[in-house]
């Protein structure tokens, strides 16, 4: 059985970024979630273009995805959109 779209936010929203308590999600740090069988693909920006967490963020979003039941592969793109503190969730300004 293929994982859902719910499966993987629900993951990902297990990972925070390293240099704040807060998910990745709640950043608005992914920028789209997608599966296909047993691959799962999911577009990431960072909160700087020099970000200097960009690799332990991106490993902790891949290994987090291969924890769900029926994913078997993960892409992690890149994607190089602006981020502002507009992008943050009412759950991350809370924080």
């Amino acid at each position: 059985m293929s994982a859902s779209i719910a499966d993987l936010e629900a993951a990902v929203r297990g990972v925070n970024d390293p240099e704040y308590p807060i998910s990745v999600v709640d950043m608005g740090l992914i920028r789209g979630l997608a599966v296909e069988r047993d691959t799962a693909r999911v577009r990431l920006t960072y909160t700087s273009m020099g970000c200097p967490c960009k690799e332990m963020i991106a490993d902790d979003v891949r290994d987090a995805l291969l924890a769900v039941d029926g994913v078997e592969r993960v892409e992690v793109e890149e994607v190089y959109e602006p981020w502002t503190h507009r992008d943050l969730t009412p759950r991350a300004r809370r924080t």
